[in-house]
């Protein structure tokens, strides 16, 4: 199999994105110049000799090569060769929807509808008040779909599928990705290196429990892996054989698990090409790749327990993977699994949530936006209307200037909040936005889960560290103090299966997630030293999303 080669390879050329972004647009030649009068009086001298007296017989003829000049005799017979030839090679418009990976959303035969009374694993009926989808502003948006190759390329099968022959490397690491800031700054690889790690982790306020914990964590979810290469919520299904107490519930989430599994992984360094859990990376992103295959090609990689929440997640593994290794097998995938995010946005308020298409939550959105950055800083394709899209829902459900958030219309809740601030941190705030500081300030006041008293809230948690560590300054450290020290504490240490793993009663999402979801976000905290880039570094964002 010969690779395709960086990510122009996934994108269709700048005719090609014409004409995708023009349906209406005819093709090549229509609304072009008409033939040329000299052709046409050719053809009707011709008509005349046959038809006209002696007297006129051989006129045209006399006109065309005697009176016309020779080299405007020459300059219609080349233009006429050259139309010729550009209407037998012109390509088949028809073909058009053959490079498209993003789904035609007429096509319902195709798209596995879900069941909208499904709730997903990180949300609960505890939010109210949502915003009936006609309150929302009517503008609809129009979205460019992103071309990209089918799957046809991968592996049919499980044994055939191996990600330790991707080919040569794709993408060159330049100036661009060594750049601080951004979200994700410096290439992936480099960030999450041995010694860039170190010098993160003292900087940022790390030490060594927070790192033993983090080791501790990866050999927890390392046992876990199933035999296929994925995770599930309920852990005890797998290797660990009902060791450990405390599963989840969500066991159609398959994808969403796998990804909350390879993250922690991938935050702390490992690849499926180097480090100590490269074969259990491997098997994962396997999984991950052979469950979009099944997906009939669309880079879907939702599923039933975890609807779009679990194909966010998927794909920020799979970005951040590529990102990391730049590793050409992965491209395909990845690039897809961007370009189900773009077909699934509301056309007309800009948001996501469980299925394609749907009036948007807070939530939802917060995944689908890190996995375009993760896609963003890796070179793959985001469009720029996805991103304006994001933006108009922040504006819709934000309040008090944006220095709050809600679900689905304008609120104020605590982990809502955190994910608004950080999509606008992401999308361009600048660290003296007025908003902006109201906001942290907002979260400063709180303080992580553990000081609320009745809830250990790791979705909040796992959002409002992000804002504060990207903020920095005192309200940083104060937090990072008090939530580092305290997750550092409530591991689990005992000599049983359980070593290394979280598990948080009072948790809201706790009794559907288990102690793998807890894990896995506990995990990602400890590492936010070095997992991103401070985006407000000295070397600020210029790579911005492109708007």
């Amino acid at each position: 199999m010969k690779p395709v080669r960086g990510a122009a390879a996934v994108a269709a050329t700048p005719e090609a994105q014409k004409q995708v972004s023009a349906p209406g647009n005819g093709g090549a030649g229509k609304g072009g110049p008409p033939l040329t009068n000299a052709s046409g009086t050719a053809d009707t001298a011709s008509e005349s000799d046959e038809t006209k007296g002696p007297l006129l017989a051989g006129t045209g003829r006399f006109i065309l090569f005697k009176a016309v000049p020779s080299w405007l005799v020459s300059m219609i017979a080349h233009a006429a060769m050259l139309m010729i030839l550009a209407w037998i090679t012109m390509p088949d418009r028809a073909d058009d929807s053959q490079i498209m990976a993003i789904a035609n959303p007429n096509d319902a035969e195709d798209v596995e509808i879900l069941d909208s009374e499904e709730i997903d694993p990180l949300d609960v009926t505890v939010f109210e008040n949502e915003a009936p989808r006609d309150s929302t502003d009517t503008t609809t948006m129009t979205v460019n779909p992103v071309p990209t190759p089918s799957l046809e390329d991968l592996s049919a099968a499980p044994d055939q599928f191996r990600l330790d022959d991707f080919g040569e490397l794709s993408v060159p690491t330049n100036d661009l990705m060594d750049r601080v800031g951004g979200g994700l700054g410096e290439g992936l690889g480099k960030v999450r290196g041995k010694n860039a790690r170190q010098g993160a982790l003292e900087k940022g306020g790390g030490n060594a429990g927070s790192e033993a914990a983090v080791a501790a964590a990866l050999k927890w979810l390392a046992q876990h892996q199933e035999a296929d290469g994925g995770w599930s919520f309920d852990h005890q299904r797998g290797p660990c054989k009902g060791r450990c107490s405390h599963p989840g519930v969500i066991a159609p989430s398959r994808n969403g698990a796998t990804a909350m599994a390879l993250l922690p992984f991938l935050g702390a360094g490992h690849t499926h090409r180097e480090g100590k859990y490269k074969e259990t990376v491997e098997a994962g992103l396997r999984f991950l790749c052979l469950q979009m295959k099944q997906q009939r090609g669309m880079g879907d990689l939702s599923d039933a327990g975890g609807h779009l929440y679990s194909h966010g997640l998927a794909s920020i593994a799979l970005c951040e993977a590529y990102a990391m290794t730049n590793d050409e097998g992965l491209l395909v995938p990845a690039q897809m699994s961007l370009n189900y995010i773009v077909f699934a946005q509301d056309p007309i308020g800009g948001g996501w949530r469980y299925k394609p298409q749907q009036a948007g939550d807070t939530s939802v959105v917060g995944w689908q936006l890190m996995a375009c950055k993760s896609g963003h800083m890796a070179y793959l394709r985001v469009p720029p209307e996805t991103i304006m899209g994001a933006t108009k829902f922040l504006n819709f459900v934000a309040d008090q200037n944006g220095a709050r958030y809600g679900y689905t219309v304008p609120g104020e809740g605590p982990a809502t909040t955190a994910v608004g601030l950080l999509c606008r941190m992401y999308l361009g705030w600048k660290h003296d936005e007025p908003a902006l500081q109201e906001g942290v300030k907002y979260l400063h006041a709180l303080g992580p889960g553990p000081e609320r008293g009745d809830q250990q809230n790791m979705y909040y948690n796992y959002y409002a560290t992000q804002v504060m560590r990207h903020y920095g300054g005192e309200y940083w450290d104060v937090w990072n103090g008090k939530l580092r020290d305290y997750l550092v504490k409530a591991q689990d240490v005992s000599d049983g299966h359980a070593n290394g793993s979280w598990y948080f009663p009072r948790d809201p999402w706790v009794g559907r997630g288990g102690r793998l979801y807890c894990t896995s976000l506990a995990t990602m905290i400890l590492e936010v030293y070095y997992r991103h880039m401070p985006i407000y570094g000295k070397q600020a964002a210029e790579d911005d999303f492109p708007l």
